[in-house]
């Protein structure tokens, strides 16, 4: 063991010198190498000790991975895998196993290093990818927590073995305010510190609030001063929201008495005497779907369960003598206002469902569903065409002209004109002589049929590359933020009341789609037990 003052550089050096005159010229990695062999040479001298402490560390990275992925505490490792691991080993496979996985480290103290460890690496591919790859496209939103700490998210979507990837970038902690110059400066700081260039940003999607495109000071403006070429992006979903909040008064009023009769049954004691009643008449459902606003499915699934349980919610309004809202309910006015109701939330939550995914789809794809919807909408003016209430169908077809409307305003047609964005979307619907000779080829056309639009720009970005690049700044560019969103709700898993000191800069093993390198990672640890 060797003290402190033997230690500094000076004495070391003599040592070197006079003791190990044959390795002075020796370079750096041969120093490195002895260390890994002196640190299996820790253990026994057959080297088994050490190949099952190696096994030990690697199955603790592995499971720390796998519950971090699971949103679990950290605790749940330490007082139920471990000791369930051991039990199970014990009764099936003897004691001798049972003492090789007691050597997993499972403390809360070693996941949470494990963690770091992997949230790190994982962080590194991303950047890793990102440099590699010719164009990138961000999305960023920030939300606060239930320790009121403003958490910012960026996203980032980038081509990487001929795909197109989607993973968390970073995600921080913003300290005081939550202005757009707070946004940028995060954003820069770890483009600086990755040596990541915003030349070859092609898009930033964001949700369109105050902070974001603020014409002189949002953080899409001050992304524009950083690349004036970057595609600015508004989330599609949100826009979708607010284009079908276009309900005139009167079904507003259908939709108000539709949630005032759900809420009936909001009782303990109503909700079991309707279950019992659903039971008695030998229906599939049961249960009448509470009416949420912020959330847009649900919301529109509501009315449908309603309009299927009408009958046995005539009989149970009976039963509970609600004679003025049995009436109401059972209104031929209503009655068609709610059919139409369950009609266009269920086109409107088909609509939504084809907008949200990982990796889901690109501007292109989102635009042809919006356009598909506003094809369609026009032929639902044709219900209840056999209907004598003329009010109902007059209120329908208002209602359709406003939602085709707001559609409209929100999702303008700019792509039908732009020869860049037809050449792209389908190279060879396009005029032959506008098309690169390279394009032209019958073997770029199966490749086409065979892969995704995506795929297709990627591959030939490399062979022909000013229409790739032109293709990629469409493409690559996020149309939504569903990765934020569904982002904050993994959030509101991790950081519950119970552990909100949690650092959630760490969210990377819960949400990264790429493994990280834990071969890497176990053999730069000392494989001891004590660790």
């Amino acid at each position: 063991i060797l003290n402190n003052d033997s230690l500094r550089p000076s004495c070391l050096e003599q040592h070197l010198t006079k003791d190990h005159s044959t390795l002075i010229e020796k370079p750096k990695e041969f120093f490195a190498a002895k260390l890994q062999n002196l640190k299996c040479m820790n253990l026994d001298t057959t080297g088994a000790f050490h190949q099952v402490s190696a096994k030990a560390v690697e199955a603790s990275y592995e499971l720390s991975l796998l519950i971090t992925k699971a949103k679990k505490m950290h605790i749940i490792r330490e007082t139920l895998v471990k000791p369930f691991l051991l039990k199970a080993a014990d009764i099936v496979f003897g004691v001798e196993s049972k003492k090789n996985l007691s050597e997993i480290l499972l403390s809360d103290h070693s996941v949470k290093c494990h963690i770091n460890e992997l949230a790190k690496d994982l962080e590194l591919q991303v950047v890793e990818a990102v440099l590699a790859s010719p164009f990138f496209s961000i999305q960023c939103d920030d939300t606060t927590d239930v320790a009121q700490c403003c958490q910012l998210l960026v996203f980032v979507r980038l081509t990487n073995n001929g795909t197109v990837k989607e993973e968390l970038l970073f995600s921080k902690e913003l300290m005081t305010t939550s202005k757009a110059s707070d946004f940028m400066k995060k954003t820069s700081d770890i483009f600086e510190k990755n040596r990541l260039l915003w030349g070859k940003l092609a898009g930033v999607c964001t949700d369109g609030a105050p902070a974001m495109p603020g014409s002189c000071s949002g953080f899409v403006t001050l992304g524009k001063e950083k690349n004036l070429a970057v595609t600015t992006t508004y989330c599609v979903i949100q826009r979708q929201s607010l284009a079908a909040k276009t309900l005139p008064d009167d079904l507003c009023d259908s939709l108000n008495l539709a949630i005032i009769v759900v809420n009936v049954k909001n009782s303990a004691l109503n909700m079991r005497l309707f279950d019992a009643l659903c039971m008695d008449l030998g229906v599939d459902q049961k249960t009448l779907l509470f009416h949420p606003e912020v959330r847009w499915l649900s919301k529109g699934n509501m009315p449908s369960r309603l309009f299927e349980l009408k009958d046995e919610v005539e009989v149970f309004l009976k039963q509970q003598k609600k004679e003025q809202l049995y009436h109401a309910f059972t209104d031929q006015t209503f009655q068609l206002s709610l059919a139409y109701l369950v009609v266009i939330f269920k086109s409107l939550n088909n609509l939504s469902l084809k907008l949200q995914g990982n990796n889901a789809a690109n501007i292109i794809a989102h635009h042809a569903a919006i356009k598909a919807f506003m094809e369609k909408s026009p032929a639902l003016k044709t219900l209840n065409t056999s209907s004598d209430k003329e009010d109902v169908k007059n209120k329908i077809v208002f209602h359709l002209d406003c939602l085709s409307d707001e559609f409209i305003r929100y999702f303008p047609d700019n792509f039908s004109g732009k020869p860049i964005h037809k050449l792209v979307r389908n190279p060879f619907n396009t005029d032959v002589d506008s098309l690169p000779e390279v394009l032209q080829y019958s073997s770029a056309k199966d490749n086409l049929e065979n892969t995704s639009l995506e795929e297709f720009w990627i591959k030939y970005f490399s062979i022909y590359s000013k229409v790739g690049e032109e293709a990629l700044h469409i493409i690559l560019p996020f149309s939504s933020m569903y990765l934020c969103e569904k982002s904050f709700s993994s959030l509101i898993t991790l950081k519950i009341k119970q552990r909100n000191r949690l650092d959630v800069e760490k969210l990377h093993c819960a949400l990264a789609t790429i493994k990280p390198r834990i071969s890497q990672l176990v053999k730069k640890m000392q494989h001891h037990p004590s660790h």
